[in-house]
């Protein structure tokens, strides 16, 4: 059985910034809802990066670029993802709804849709919603959202970090998406 080459870091056709800036983008938008990890920021913005996502919101206490310690896993992401800060989390969601972009909140709670459940329609722009490494989504957001999806969890823990449910969730929509 022959072996499988890995690939060269020049042989993965990635894209400039200014190419990235250009390309389309998948109608998903992320909102970090008050997350006090650096490290998870700079995670997110590289999945973000990796799924060609529209935008990031950084809201509440989530700290901004540049930083260094979100540049050490956001590997120059904060320079291809669009992103803005905006303190009001529950504001910045009524102007998302009003422009007509469905609100989900990924949380664990009453009502909430198994993320593999979750169809999106074709053509919708969707912003998710991410919330603080111990409480989670504010209540008040939560109770803001269009909808809330659940990441199905089979077993002792049910807690995900911040950064592996935004790759979860994100790569799930994507793929659905991209169909």
């Amino acid at each position: 059985m022959a072996a499988n080459r890995k690939l060269k870091n020049s042989e993965l056709d990635r894209k400039t910034v200014a190419e990235f800036k250009e390309a389309a983008k998948t109608p998903i938008i992320v909102i970090l809802d008050n997350i006090r990890s650096l490290n998870n920021i700079g995670s997110v913005f590289r999945t973000a990066d990796a799924f060609l996502i529209e935008k990031v919101y950084l809201c509440g206490i989530t700290a901004t670029p540049p930083h260094k310690d979100i540049q050490k896993t956001a590997l120059g992401a904060t320079e291809t993802v669009n992103w803005e800060y905006v303190e009001d989390t529950i504001s910045l969601i009524a102007k998302l709804q009003a422009e007509n972009v469905e609100v989900l909140a990924i949380e664990q709670a009453e009502g909430a849709i198994m993320l593999n459940n979750f169809n999106p329609e074709k053509g919708k722009t969707y912003a998710v919603v991410f919330g603080n490494e111990v409480k989670g989504v504010q209540q008040s957001v939560v109770t803001a959202s269009n909808k809330i999806i659940e990441i199905p969890q089979l077993g002792s823990k049910h807690s995900l970090n911040i950064s592996v449910s935004t790759g979860v969730v994100l790569w799930d929509l994507f793929s659905k998406m991209s169909l």
